[in-house]
């Protein structure tokens, strides 16, 4: 399946890295991947409890990666720039407005990854938190 977009976009297929969407749902997915193709959002953030042990963290390694839609179709090829952990009360409003959501505001960021933490079940302030920002190397529209 993935095989025709990687060609499509002139990518290296040994280069790629794996496939995946944002959020818990498919509406979230694509709510959130057209902030990517809109160009507002270059970053996101994730629980570091949500992480299993064998399963290894972002990293700026040269691979892409694949963002899916709501139906798990490739829409975007990503290549990861930069990768930290922090406490969730410590992401900075610099990141917050990369993640493109809502008014861009670190206020309205922690508003909606508070809720989205608590409603999978891991919400602390002082929880880590992997921040990732990210270049866009393909869309198909």
């Amino acid at each position: 399946m993935y095989e025709e977009f990687i060609k499509e976009a002139n990518l290296n297929p040994e280069n790629f890295g794996g496939a995946w969407s944002f959020g818990n749902n498919p509406q979230m997915a694509d709510e959130i991947l057209d902030l990517v193709l809109q160009g507002k959002k270059r970053a996101t953030a994730s629980a570091l409890l949500d992480y299993n042990p064998d399963e290894d963290l972002p990293e700026v390694d040269g691979k892409y990666e694949l963002l899916l839609d709501g139906k798990g179709c490739p829409r975007v090829a990503i290549q990861t720039s930069k990768v930290y952990i922090t406490k969730f009360n410590e992401v900075t409003k610099e990141h917050a407005f990369k993640e493109g959501e809502g008014d861009r505001s670190l206020a309205y960021w922690r508003q909606a990854h508070e809720n989205f933490f608590r409603e999978i079940g891991c919400f602390s302030p002082d929880m880590d938190i992997v921040c990732e920002e990210f270049e866009v190397l393909y869309k198909y529209s």
